[in-house]
């Protein structure tokens, strides 16, 4: 037996294979004779817009991969240098300091107050 999803009911209820196979919404594919034109599909530039993008320079791609395949010894996150170093020891600095925060804040909840 087939189920299918019933908008009105909400819940599954018994179909034909072609409804259950035919969700609601979509439509069988049917074979068009000429492509629709293209929206975007201009082959020249916009006017105003300079003919190369100034944004777009080299591929860095296969020199980074150098660089964090080299067999050094140091962690991925410390491949770059002096800046992951410093991203790497305030992270840690935070990290250790809220650690140590929680736990005051824990220490002192937990003390009763005294009353005077």
């Amino acid at each position: 037996m087939y189920y299918r999803f019933s908008g009105f009911t909400q819940r599954l209820v018994g179909a034909t294979a072609a409804a259950a196979y035919s969700p609601q919404g979509l439509k069988p594919l049917v074979p068009t004779i000429e492509s629709p034109d293209l929206i975007f599909g201009t082959s020249k530039p916009a006017p105003g817009l300079p003919a190369a993008d100034p944004f777009l320079s080299t591929n860095k791609v296969p020199d980074l991969q150098k660089v964090f395949q080299r067999s050094d010894g140091l962690p991925i996150h410390l491949k770059l240098g002096y800046p992951d170093r410093m991203l790497y020891r305030t992270t840690m600095a935070l990290t250790i300091g809220g650690t140590i925060y929680c736990l005051v804040a824990l220490f002192f909840a937990s003390r009763p107050k005294k009353e005077k």
